[in-house]
């Protein structure tokens, strides 16, 4: 049975012969009532706090979580966007060494068309070469034959004079 402080306060006790003397009993009675009502109240004054804490530990506990799965969100999240920016940078440069390919291949293609109409020059350099050539020699021979067949015009006008009598050529 629980004792409360008014009760100890209010308890009375039979008297005897050569008792107790009750106004000394009250006296320790009420006092002892003041000191356990006093101890109530630190104890139901530390409730109350253990209580405040509890609720602030929980409450610190739920934020602490909180924050433990933010942080492994923002992680998964990091290591998404990390894992997002080497396989676009892979992407990237795969590209670019494609395209480097690519221009080097034409380069390469256009560099073979380039040499190769050099050379169609230089044969069509050469054929003209031998076509001039060719034609300066043929006019060269026409030129020393024109001497043989075509004769003199001053031994020609001579023999027509010598055929004509002294007289000029054209006179008859």
């Amino acid at each position: 049975m629980k004792i409360a402080p008014i009760d100890i306060a209010h308890k009375t006790f039979a008297r005897k012969v050569m008792g107790l003397d009750p106004d000394e009993v009250a006296d320790f009675m009420r006092d002892v009532a003041d000191q356990m009502e006093e101890i109530i109240r630190e104890r139901n004054a530390l409730k109350e706090s253990l209580r405040q804490k509890e609720m602030q530990l929980i409450e610190y506990k739920e934020r602490d979580e909180t924050l433990k799965s933010t942080i492994q969100t923002a992680a998964k999240m990091s290591d998404g966007i990390r894992a997002d920016a080497e396989r676009e940078s892979k992407l990237i440069v795969g590209d670019a060494h494609q395209k480097a390919d690519m221009i080097l291949k034409d380069s390469r293609d256009q560099l073979k068309r380039v040499y190769q109409e050099i050379a169609d020059l230089k044969r069509l350099r050469m054929q003209f070469e031998v076509n001039l050539r060719t034609i300066c020699q043929s006019h060269m021979q026409m030129v020393d034959q024109s001497h043989v067949t075509v004769p003199d015009p001053q031994i020609n006008l001579a023999q027509a004079q010598a055929h004509l009598g002294s007289g000029p050529v054209g006179k008859a």
